[in-house]
């Protein structure tokens, strides 16, 4: 039993074989019995899937509340509010790149299912090499939140910039070194076709895999603003890693509900912008007063109150626009 009760980033081994055999467990059940036939996904099914991981992420943080105190509770409570938030954002992106590469709602999960299963490793390695950085020298804090606050201020500025999926460079630079077929394949991400320029047989690329690798991609872009933004919050790699992951593990779910009314929720990138600066100016802050760090009921109350700020705003100036119709009848 020793080696489960060594201790691994500060956190017992057992505790970390238990959160990844949760997410393992919720990774089969969605794949393997929610979804093992493709079908298109409704907005209540998402609403109620959506329900379901925001209150296992709640649950969890009240375990972790229970198991290693209040402080630690806060924080990863406070972590998932701030992922789940800017995941918001994230769903806005991931909805243009499938509407630019016409991809319909029934292979919609098929991608956002491999894209998750990619942004737990990435966000493991991203984490890791946080967490390393931090602990050899202290002043990467700073640096962390000098960035957010730059982050914050310059999200702001564009809040009414729309992303153009095809000038991203990535998109790019794959289809000059790929083939890549003009159309989709069912939900194949590769098909074996005659290559025009030679007429041999080769594997092509579908849009479909282009939709996967921008999704992963753009999640890297988040993550720079959202991995930070945590370990203002927190240096412990247990609350960072798990209050993210269990944040992003109901993006799929959340996407297929906000995915039909992103333009109600367009202020609230603004409350996003100042929430960074919030987070990222709390380590300036409670060197100028003199605190070790600002209380965690203090930061969990402020991002709170942003947050609400900026979906009651939304839905107050987007109020004329009703729901549309698919939602409705979904």
């Amino acid at each position: 039993m020793e080696p489960l009760t060594a201790l691994w980033l500060g956190t017992p081994v057992w505790i970390w074989l238990g959160f990844i055999g949760i997410v393992i467990a919720l990774l089969v059940l969605d794949l393997g019995v929610l979804h093992r036939k493709e079908r298109e996904i409704g907005v209540r099914e998402s609403l109620v899937m959506s329900g379901f991981y925001i209150t296992l992420g709640l649950c969890f943080g009240a375990w972790v509340w229970w198991y290693m105190g209040a402080t630690a509770g806060m924080n990863y409570i406070t972590g998932f509010v701030i992922e789940k938030s800017l995941a918001m954002d994230n769903v806005f992106v991931i909805a243009m790149i499938f509407a630019y590469f016409g991809i319909p709602r029934l292979y919609q999960h098929r991608v956002l299912f491999w894209g998750v299963l990619g942004v737990i490793v990435l966000r493991a390695i991203m984490i890791g090499f946080g967490a390393a950085a931090v602990q050899e020298w202290d002043w990467v804090l700073y640096l962390f939140a000098g960035f957010l606050i730059l982050t914050g201020i310059k999200m702001w500025r564009s809040a009414d910039e729309q992303y153009d999926v095809g000038a991203s460079p990535i998109l790019r630079w794959v289809r000059r070194r790929f083939r890549v077929t003009d159309t989709l394949h069912g939900q194949r991400f590769w098909v074996r076709q005659p290559d025009p320029a030679t007429g041999r047989v080769a594997w092509f690329m579908t849009p479909l895999f282009l939709a996967l690798i921008m999704i992963e991609f753009v999640d890297v872009v988040f993550a720079v603003d959202s991995v930070p933004a945590i370990f203002a919050i927190t240096t412990d790699p247990f609350i960072v890693y798990t209050s993210n992951i269990f944040a992003i593990l109901g993006l799929r779910a959340l996407y297929f509900a906000l995915a039909a009314m992103v333009d109600r929720f367009h202020y609230l990138k603004y409350a996003l912008s100042l929430l960074l600066v919030f987070i990222g100016s709390k380590i300036f802050v409670a060197d100028a007063l003199g605190l070790a760090k600002i209380p965690p009921s203090v930061s969990l109350g402020i991002t709170f109150a942003i947050l609400a700020g900026g979906v009651a705003w939304s839905l107050w100036k987007t109020r004329g626009q009703g729901i549309p119709a698919r939602v409705e009848g979904a």
